[in-house]
């Protein structure tokens, strides 16, 4: 458990000028900005400025001055900052953002190649599954159903073909959704 450190007497000096003055302090910036965040933002940067030269103010009469006129100087040297960064062209930079696929007609697509699929003899269908769905290789695909690789290769074909010109998937079934399947 850390023990709270008391605040120095010019950390409390500081603390207590903010207090008092911030509000007056934040309409100047407000002032030097059009949007009130950026002002807020302003007033804690030459805040921060000031908290870091508090030692070295000799005459805490012209605190509002120097405040002030940090703030200016911050809000000058943004905006020269920013004039350089920014410019005017004709063209958005911005890439077009193509519209979103309908997840009903997704799910639509999706529905209508696992009917087709269950529309394959068994044989064909189970090794569909496992070479696409569960991502087996051709060799793990014959292991498991206890035939041969070629066996595969053909049977696999044979059912790529069948689903390729199933009617019931239409030609708005694209290559992306249905995976390997369309290819």
């Amino acid at each position: 458990m850390t023990t709270p450190v008391c605040p120095s007497a010019q950390q409390q000096q500081f603390t207590a000028y903010v207090r008092a003055r911030g509000p007056v302090l934040l309409r100047t910036a407000r002032s030097l900005t059009a949007n009130p965040c950026d002002a807020e933002d302003l007033l804690q940067t030459a805040l921060a400025k000031t908290y870091l030269a508090w030692d070295r103010i000799a005459d805490r009469g012209a605190l509002d001055g120097y405040v002030r006129r940090t703030l200016v100087n911050t809000r000058t040297s943004q905006w020269r900052k920013r004039r350089v960064d920014e410019f005017a062209c004709e063209e958005l930079p911005e890439p077009d953002v193509a519209p979103a696929p309908d997840p009903a007609e997704q799910q639509a697509q999706r529905d209508a190649l696992w009917n087709a699929i269950r529309r394959l003899p068994a044989r064909q269908r189970a090794m569909v599954v496992l070479r696409y769905y569960e991502d087996m290789t051709e060799v793990q695909t014959a292991e498991l159903m206890g035939v041969s690789v070629g066996t595969v290769k053909s049977a696999v074909s044979r059912a790529l073909v069948k689903l390729r010109t199933d009617p019931h998937l239409g030609d708005d079934l694209t290559s992306a959704e249905a995976g390997p399947i369309a290819a």
